[in-house]
C-alpha cells in the first residue's frame, strides 16, 4: 500500500506531508521549499503555473492569474480564460495535482491517496467542494479534517499529557478557533467557532487602500485603474506586513509603478507598525467573540486551558499575539510551526488511516480523533423558522433522525430546505440542499409520517435519506444545489487535467531544452570565436551546420504548441551539437 499524505490546501500557502520512520515530515516541493503559494496563472502561450512560477508573473500577467481561491470554495463564482470556464474546484485541483507530482517526486512512487484539510467553520457544501477537488487532481480523498484539529494532533504527538488546548488558527482567508482535550488515545474537540471571511488578506487589503490614498494624494493618480500597477502593490502590502512582525517600520520602494501625462510615477512611503495596528486594530478584535463563543460551547475558562496553539501565518503578526494573551491570560505555545502543523497532523491522521508506521505519543498503535461539526443543521418550516435539528459542536459522526408529515390535504410530495447557520430565520442561513420527497401516498394533512435521517460523516458532510413509515418503503430525495458539481462535471474536469498535466509536461521541457539550446549556442559560438586560428575550416563549417540545425529545431520547439516529435527533434539537435563541440572545441 502507498503513502498517504497530508495537505494543507490553504489560502495563502499550501504545504504537504507524509510520515516517514514513524513520524511527520514536510515534502519540499520542486524548488525545495516547504510551502507552495496557492496561485494558478495561465499565460498567453497556453502553459499552466502552479506555486512560485505563477506568483512571480503575477503583477504581468494579473487578469490570468488566480489567488484566494480557498475563499471561493462553495460559492458559484468562476472565471474564463481562453473560453474555458473554470470552477473553484478546478482551480484548487491543479494546487492539489502540483503537491501530489512534489510527493510523488519526494517518495519515489505514485501517490493515491491523502487527508485534506479544511477550516473548522467551513459548511457542507465547501468541505464537499474540496473533496471534489482532490478527486479532480487524481487524489482518493480518505478523508477531510478540520484545521485547528490537525494542528491539535501534530501538537499532541510530542505533549501527550491530559489537557484542555485552544487552537487560534488564523490564515490568509480564514479564522477558526477550537477547543480540543488531549488525553490518552483520544483528541476530543470540545468546541470550534470562526469566520471564513478574515484572514491575511484582510490585512493586506487594509494596507493597500492605505498607501492607494497616499499615492492619490501625492501624485493624483488612481493606481487601481492599473491592473499591474496594483497587484506590484498587493505584493508590497504583503511584503510590508510580513516585515512588520519583526520590524517597528518597512520601507516600500515601488519604482515606475505606474505612468501618468507620460511620466513615470515613483512611490516610496515607510509604514510603522503602530500605523499598521491602527489601519487593522478592528479586524484583530473580530477574532474576539469567536474565542468567547468557542469557550462558553466547550463549558470552560480561559483559565482552565493547558495551552494555547497559534496556527496560521496571521498569528506571526504581534497585535494578534496580543490579543491571544489578553483573551487567554496566555503566552502562546512556539514549539510548533504554525505554516507546517496543519499538514504535519493530516499526515498523522492518513498515516493512522493506513495503519502506518506512526510512534504515538500514548505507546500505542491507535489514536482517536473525535471531531466536531461546526454550524447548527435546521430544517425550514412553516412560517420561514429554521427548526434546529443537530446542535452545533456536535461529536462526528452524528446520526439524527426524524418525523415529517404534510402541511397541506393529499399532498404527494414535500419540500425540505436543510441550512446550517446559528440564526432564528431561515433565510438568515445558509441553504446547503433542497430535498423533494416524492410518491407520498395521498391522505389529510398531518397523517403521513415520514422518517428523515441525517447523516453527518467523520469528514463533516451531510447525507439525506427517507422512509415512509406507513408503507415501509424508502423514498428518492433529489438533492438540488447548484454549487456543488455533477459526477459528470467532475469527471469531465478530471479528463480536461489529465490532458493539460501532458501537455504541460511537454511544455514544461519545451521550455527547458530551448532554454539550454540557447546557452550552449552562445558558449560555442564565444569558443568559437576565441579559437578560430586554432580550429580547421572544415570543423568551424560542421559546427556552424550543427547550431543551424539546432536554431531550426528550436524555432520549431515553440512551447506554445510543441509536440513530443518536435521536442524530440529539439533533443537531438541538442545532443549532437554538445558532442560536436566536445569533440572540437574541448
Amino acid at each position: 500500500m502507498g503513502k498517504t499524505i497530508g495537505i494543507d490546501l490553504g489560502t495563502t500557502n499550501s504545504c504537504a506531508a507524509v510520515v516517514e520512520n514513524g513520524q511527520p515530515v514536510i515534502i519540499p516541493n520542486e524548488k525545495g521549499n516547504r510551502t507552495t503559494p496557492s496561485i494558478v496563472a495561465f499565460t498567453r502561450s497556453g502553459e499552466q503555473l502552479v506555486g512560485e512560477a505563477a506568483q512571480r508573473q503575477a503583477a504581468v500577467n494579473s487578469d490570468r492569474t488566480v489567488s484566494s481561491i480557498k475563499r471561493q470554495m462553495g460559492t458559484n463564482w468562476s472565471k474564463t480564460i481562453d473560453g474555458k470556464r473554470y470552477t473553484p474546484q478546478e482551480i484548487s485541483s491543479m494546487i492539489l495535482r502540483k503537491l501530489k507530482k512534489d510527493a510523488e517526486n519526494y517518495l519515489g512512487e505514485p501517490v493515491n491517496d491523502a487527508v485534506i484539510t479544511v477550516p473548522a467553520y467551513f459548511n457542507d457544501v465547501q468541505r464537499q467542494a474540496t473533496k471534489d477537488a482532490g478527486r479532480i487532481a487524481g487524489l482518493n480523498v480518505k478523508r477531510i479534517i478540520n484545521e485547528p484539529t490537525s494542528a491539535a494532533l501534530a501538537y499532541g504527538l510530542n505533549n501527550g499529557a491530559a489537557q484542555k488546548i485552544l487552537v487560534y488558527d488564523l490564515g490568509g482567508g480564514t479564522f477558526d478557533v477550537s477547543i480540543i482535550e488531549i488525553g490518552g488515545d483520544v483528541i476530543e474537540v470540545l468546541a470550534t467557532n470562526g469566520d471564513n471571511h478574515l484572514g491575511g488578506d484582510d490585512f493586506d487589503e487594509r494596507i493597500v487602500t492605505h498607501l492607494l490614498g497616499i499615492i492619490k494624494k501625492q501624485s493624483n493618480v488612481d493606481v487601481r485603474k492599473d491592473i499591474s500597477a496594483l497587484q506590484r502593490l498587493r505584493e508590497a502590502a504583503e511584503q510590508c506586513k510580513k516585515e512588520l512582525s519583526g520590524l517597528e517600520s518597512a520601507r516600500i520602494y515601488l519604482p515606475y509603478l505606474t505612468m501618468t501625462k507620460g511620466e513615470p510615477v515613483n512611490f516610496e512611503y515607510t509604514l510603522t507598525r503602530a500605523e499598521f495596528n491602527e489601519l487593522t486594530k478592528d479586524l484583530v478584535d473580530r477574532t474576539e467573540v469567536p474565542v468567547r463563543n468557542a469557550l462558553n460551547d466547550a463549558g470552560i475558562a480561559a483559565s482552565e486551558l493547558g495551552k494555547v496553539i497559534l496556527v496560521g501565518g496571521s498569528t506571526r503578526i504581534p497585535a494578534v499575539q496580543a490579543k491571544v494573551r489578553a483573551l487567554t491570560g496566555k503566552t502562546p505555545e512556539r514549539s510548533i510551526n504554525p505554516d507546517e502543523c496543519v499538514a504535519q497532523g493530516a499526515a498523522m491522521q492518513g498515516d493512522l488511516l493506513s495503519d502506518g508506521t506512526l510512534q504515538l505519543y500514548n505507546g500505542g498503535t491507535g489514536l482517536l480523533l473525535l471531531d466536531v461539526t461546526p454550524l447548527s443543521l435546521s430544517i425550514e418550516t412553516v412560517g420561514g423558522v429554521a427548526t434546529r435539528l443537530v446542535e452545533r459542536n456536535s461529536t462526528l459522526p452524528v446520526h439524527y433522525s426524524q418525523v415529517f408529515t404534510t402541511a397541506a390535504p393529499y399532498q404527494r410530495s414535500v419540500d425540505i430546505n436543510v441550512l446550517q447557520g446559528e440564526r432564528p430565520m431561515a433565510r438568515d442561513n445558509k441553504s446547503i440542499g433542497r430535498f423533494r420527497l416524492n410518491g407520498i401516498k395521498g391522505a389529510p394533512a398531518g397523517v403521513p409520517q415520514i422518517e428523515v435521517t441525517f447523516d453527518i460523516d467523520v469528514n463533516g458532510i451531510l447525507k439525506v435519506s427517507a422512509r415512509d413509515l406507513d408503507t415501509g418503503r424508502e423514498q428518492s430525495i433529489t438533492i438540488d444545489d447548484n454549487e456543488r458539481m455533477s459526477d459528470a462535471q467532475i469527471e469531465q474536469a478530471i479528463r480536461d487535467a489529465q490532458q493539460y498535466a501532458a501537455q504541460d509536461g511537454i511544455r514544461r521541457e519545451a521550455v527547458e531544452v530551448n532554454n539550454e539550446a540557447g546557452r550552449l549556442i552562445n558558449e560555442v559560438q564565444q569558443k568559437l570565436q576565441a579559437q578560430k586560428k586554432d580550429i580547421s575550416k572544415e570543423d568551424r563549417n560542421f559546427l556552424r551546420n550543427d547550431i543551424a540545425s539546432l536554431q531550426k529545431a528550436m524555432s520549431r520547439n515553440n512551447p506554445a504548441k510543441a509536440t513530443q516529435a518536435d521536442l524530440q527533434e529539439a533533443k537531438t539537435a541538442l545532443d549532437n551539437l554538445k558532442q560536436s563541440s566536445t569533440r572540437i572545441l574541448g
